[in-house]
């Protein structure tokens, strides 16, 4: 193994993912859930079981939340802490591809698999979150490749594989499930399924095997599961897995969309290595039967997951992140094809896709900062009143910033030009994903903290602003984590004081303040008999009527 190549790629992947995560708050709702979940467990000093609003919260299992609570002892319960344990996925997560490309077929595809990966949007962008899926999907994908290592397309038994490779498997699936929870079982059931189904229904994988995969997956998720049914009852994990049957059969909290949502956001959202996927699934007569075998897995991995949340009811940008994987690696392998065939050119559709999608998001990173200086222009188009007030927020923004759109669209129509010609394709595809993750750094160095300030940055101050204060902050008529982890909330010695209706109705001796939106903030006030303090960017501070007053 040589130590080189993966100390270079653990550098770059820390100079792109480590620096500025502390810079913009952590968003409502996902991050701030799991960094809220993970202050609790410090505070309380319960790290069995999940908690929010210091009850139960049955809707994700710990792992991932563990390392955010340990990141936040090392670096403190702020915004770096919540995302650091994705920063260093990324890092593993990169090596991981360069070792698997390598090992498919040379250096050059592992190096295209990690350029592939880390300059698409999308898969570079999670890696600065403080979100589950990115470990989730890491652990997935090296469940997957175990899986694919214990069948043969040519012949599923023609060796007898270690059941080494089943257990590996089984702790890989196993310990995805204690990141997320089950929906790691079925991505990987139904990519087994659609493998058998492009073998013909002929069996691939031995009956031992599967065994082994199965209890080994189940004793690691037992770790949890299990602990947490003798500690405290089954319902909690019955709740967990009635919400999990939920989140397929219903919209959940109004995430819905058309059926092709996740096509959509996959061809934008991994531009530009979803340009190169669709020329990658023709096998050459030339391939060794292990990398058809790999390419098999991979695209059968990319349908599992389209399949399965086209159909989920819940439409939400990250469920469909485990597609990242196979999606880079077909556009790796499509590129190192591309490279090594001096005669083979991108198709005329390609070359307009590239030069379409590359002038959308031109077009939108220049719009943003044109329209940010120029919020009138859009104000009439917003229908919502929460959505129109959001524009008052005092943030600067310069035209100068149009430059990064600019330059990016430059950067495409060069990349397109080299690709056109066979001695510059490799300055080409360089040029085009290289400037692509230059564009993203800029985007969240420069654009994400302003947006954020739209979104709930008079919240957030609000909160912070109520740390050293004696009270209580709610919400009402809206869902958010955000008044938890920023006003610090500590338990109360009254748990009845965690319920909102409580403090509405319970004369106390601390202040009570609530957050609403100016959509319906009026109404509460009359109804509940409360003041209006502030308002500001859309968000109404009301106060509950204190005695005496």
């Amino acid at each position: 193994m040589n130590l080189k190549n993966y100390l270079l790629i653990s550098l770059a992947a820390a100079l792109l993912f480590i620096p500025f995560l502390g810079k913009v708050h952590l968003f409502d709702w996902d991050e701030i859930n799991f960094a809220e979940s993970a202050r609790e467990m410090i505070v309380t000093g319960n790290y069995s079981q999940v908690q929010v609003n210091f009850k139960p919260f049955w809707e994700k299992p710990p792992l991932f939340i563990w390392l955010q609570a340990a990141s936040m002892q090392i670096f403190g319960i702020n915004e770096f802490g919540a995302r650091f344990p994705n920063a260093i996925v990324g890092i593993i997560t990169l090596c991981v591809l360069f070792y698997s490309g390598k090992k498919q077929a040379d250096e050059k595809l592992g190096w295209l698999w990690v350029m592939c990966y880390a300059g698409s949007f999308l898969p570079h962008f999670y890696f600065k979150s403080g979100i589950i899926d990115p470990l989730f999907n890491l652990f997935i994908f090296l469940s997957i490749v175990q899986l694919s290592r214990i069948t043969n397309i040519d012949n599923a038994f023609e060796r007898d594989k270690s059941l080494a490779q089943s257990a590996l498997g089984g702790l890989f699936c196993g310990l995805a499930i204690l990141t997320k929870g089950p929906a790691a079982l079925l991505i990987i059931l139904v990519t087994m399924l659609f493998f058998w189904l492009a073998m013909r229904f002929k069996p691939f994988i031995k009956l031992k095997h599967f065994a082994v995969f199965l209890v080994v997956g189940g004793l690691v998720s037992s770790v949890w599961f299990a602990v947490e049914t003798i500690k405290n009852g089954p319902w909690f994990i019955v709740t967990f897995v009635e919400y999990q049957i939920r989140l397929l059969t219903t919209e959940d909290a109004g995430h819905g969309g058309p059926f092709y949502y996740h096509f959509l956001v996959l061809l934008l959202g991994c531009f530009p290595a979803s340009v190169f996927v669709f020329k990658a699934f023709k096998n050459e007569v030339s391939e060794k039967h292990e990398i058809r075998n790999f390419k098999l897995w991979m695209a059968l991995l990319l349908f599992a997951v389209l399949f399965i949340f086209s159909i989920v009811k819940t439409k939400i940008v990250h469920y469909s992140s485990m597609a990242y994987f196979p999606l880079t690696f077909l556009a790796a392998y499509y590129i190192h094809k591309l490279l090594n065939l001096p005669q083979k050119r991108l198709s005329v559709a390609q070359q307009l896709l590239l030069l379409l999608i590359g002038l959308v998001i031109s077009a939108a990173l220049v719009a943003v900062p044109v329209l940010g200086k120029n919020t009138e222009i859009i104000a009439p188009f917003i229908n919502d009143t929460f959505g129109r007030a959001n524009l008052q927020a005092n943030v600067s923004w310069s035209y100068a910033e149009t430059i990064i759109g600019i330059l990016f669209l430059a950067a495409v129509l060069l990349s397109l030009e080299w690709l056109r010609k066979p001695g510059t394709k490799k300055r080409g595809i360089i040029t085009l994903f290289i400037s692509s993750a230059i564009c993203l750094q800029l985007v969240m160095f420069l654009f994400v903290p302003r947006i954020e300030r739209y979104s709930q940055g008079a919240a957030i101050d609000f909160y912070k602003s109520k740390q050293q204060e004696d009270c209580f902050v709610e919400v009402l008529g809206y869902k958010s984590y955000a008044h938890l982890f920023y006003t610090n909330k500590m338990p109360p010695q009254d748990s009845a004081l965690l319920n909102r209706d409580v403090l509405l109705q319970r004369q106390l001796d601390k202040p009570v303040y609530f957050v609403a939106k100016i959509n319906n903030a009026q109404q509460f006030a009359d109804e509940l008999q409360l003041n209006k303090i502030h308002e500001q960017n859309g968000f109404v501070f009301l106060k509950k009527h204190e005695p005496g007053n």
